[in-house]
């Protein structure tokens, strides 16, 4: 209340009350603070499954929180060049990462107990329906947003081989790795030594990697989802004027 001289008496602490701007500022930006309740039971879930984790970094604004200057996948890569042996299964790690850090993002590393599929994004929404149509078994998939070859679908499958087995594996470096995904328009096949983001990882512009469809299902032999992939990421490197190859196999 006004005490006739443009002043407002406290509100019974003989403080000045908050100016309506100083307020309405204080709610939008409770309003816009990202929203992540049940960002660690997502993250355990993953682990429930097997496939093992390792914090990673996040967007601040348009930067990278890993501080590098003109980082190139700001907000995309593990925060630790130990990521492969740091990265784990168990909860009570997890919980600590997801904790300490509640704006990390998180990476999963493949070929050890999982591979994943990687295409553009409206190719990967095509295959799976087609997929789905056919009534094969697909595992979990998720979509990274983004504009332009940033936007994927990352379709998680069995591994191709493990270290037991050296005979059945070969390292991420004959398909491309997580850095070049805009040179890459087809699909990339992450196994041994790659990674990629899990949700609910956030990326710059507001854009987001969410499930289409969670952990809880079974991880499929990846040839089961192969032809599908190909022939739609062919579709759509051929609409887009391309003559790349879907799988370009000979780099």
């Amino acid at each position: 209340m006004g005490d006739g001289k443009g002043r407002y008496r406290g509100a019974g602490n003989g403080l000045p009350r908050e100016s309506r701007l100083a307020g309405w500022l204080r709610r939008r930006s409770r309003e816009t603070e990202p929203d992540d309740s049940g960002r660690e039971d997502l993250l355990l879930a993953v682990a429930a499954a097997g496939l093992p984790l390792a914090p990673a970094a996040h967007p601040v604004a348009y930067r990278c929180s890993c501080e590098r200057i003109g980082c190139p996948t700001p907000g995309r890569h593990p925060v630790s060049f130990a990521w492969q042996t740091q990265s784990t299964t168990d909860p009570a790690q997890i919980r600590r990462w997801a904790q300490g850090d509640p704006e990390a993002n998180f990476v999963t590393a493949t070929g050890m107990v999982h591979d994943v599929l990687d295409v553009p994004l409206e190719a990967g929404r095509a295959a799976l329906a087609r997929l789905l149509e056919q009534d094969v078994e697909v595992g979990p998939v998720a979509e990274v947003g983004g504009d332009g070859e940033d936007a994927r679908a990352l379709f998680f499958t069995q591994t191709r081989g493990t270290p037991e087995d050296e005979d059945e594996w070969w390292p991420c470096e004959l398909d491309c790795h997580p850095e070049t995904m805009a040179e890459h328009p087809g699909l990339r096949w992450h196994c041994r030594g790659s990674y990629v983001l899990l949700p609910p990882s956030r990326l710059p512009a507001d854009h987001a990697v969410t499930w289409v469809r969670g952990p809880e299902h079974a991880l499929p032999e990846p040839l089961t989802l192969l032809g599908a992939l190909t022939d739609a990421c062919a579709r759509y490197a051929g609409g887009r004027g391309q003559e790349e190859e879907a799988w370009p196999l000979h780099r």
